[in-house]
């Protein structure tokens, strides 16, 4: 049964673990040259997953930030020419965002970026501790649902 002191002992591993998936994915992205922090590369690829440009509250609502944080993503991404805002067809009023070519192609380099520096933290695991890893982390990911008061 785990303990107080096992469980907070769980909890500095995990919260090291994540600084060190945070660094070497850092490296990998500034080691592509695109001038992008890790932040605007997750902006990609959530834009990524749109089959048509959504709006900046539609970004800050799936990244879990606030609006103003989106803004400046944006801001930044637009002046190096990799996503830009659009009118929305049917209301002049909003905005939408957009990948453009050279986002894209940005956005495939950061992919790549990504499973390098995976590899480089999954290296010390075999094949069947990566799977014991993998079933762990969905467990975590998905939560254990709310208990309750009656």
């Amino acid at each position: 049964m785990a303990t107080p002191d096992s469980d907070s002992l769980l909890a500095e591993q995990l919260l090291r673990f994540t600084r060190r998936v945070h660094r070497i994915q850092k490296r990998h992205i500034e080691q592509c040259g695109l001038g992008i922090t890790p932040a605007q590369s997750r902006l990609l690829r959530t834009l990524a997953h749109w089959s048509s440009p959504p709006r900046m509250a539609d970004l800050a609502e799936r990244l879990e930030v606030v609006p103003r944080a989106v803004t400046t993503l944006v801001d930044g991404l637009e002046a190096s020419g990799k996503v830009r805002r659009v009118p929305d067809p049917t209301n002049r009023r909003v905005i939408r965002i957009e990948l453009t070519d050279d986002g894209r192609k940005a956005l495939r380099e950061v992919r790549g970026a990504r499973r390098s520096a995976a590899a480089e933290i999954l290296a010390p695991l075999t094949d069947e501790q990566r799977g014991v890893l993998g079933g762990l982390l969905d467990t975590l990911v998905d939560g254990v649902p709310e208990r309750r008061c009656i």
